[in-house]
């Protein structure tokens, strides 16, 4: 009974110690990407201010047909959509539209998985935007 406390203790302290050690070195630290829906209004003022990474995830046509003022079109159904994204800088916040919603959402789940930090997608897309304007 003398010779099996003493090593459980010691037991408990290597455990104790494995434990630590795997925390300490085992985990890697991600930061968490912020992905967040915003209204129009939201939307709006943030991107008058300007330096944004806008982004149209429509097709050229819808792009054609009209469009927010400096949104650059990356085409979420063309076969480059991961390409043409990987040259935006991962570090800066992200604004997205499409029409309703719809593809801007799969847009920014992609970007997530690509690394980017913070990513805002509008509510409603364009059609939204389009009433509100």
């Amino acid at each position: 009974m003398f010779f099996i406390a003493p090593f459980l203790i010691e037991m408990k302290k290597i455990l104790s110690l494995m434990f630590s050690l795997s925390t300490l070195f085992g985990c890697k630290s991600q930061a968490k990407t912020i992905i967040q829906k915003l209204d129009v209004i939201t939307f709006k003022e943030v991107i008058k201010k300007g330096n944004v990474q806008l982004i149209d995830v429509r097709t050229p046509y819808e792009y054609q047909q009209g469009h927010i003022k400096n949104a650059k079109p990356i085409d979420f159904f063309a076969n480059d959509f991961k390409e043409k994204t990987q040259q935006l800088d991962k570090e800066r916040p992200v604004y997205l539209y499409c029409r309703s919603g719809n593809r801007s959402g799969k847009a920014s789940k992609i970007l997530n998985e690509l690394g980017f930090k913070e990513i805002y997608d509008l509510k409603g897309g364009f059609i939204a935007w389009s009433r509100q304007n």
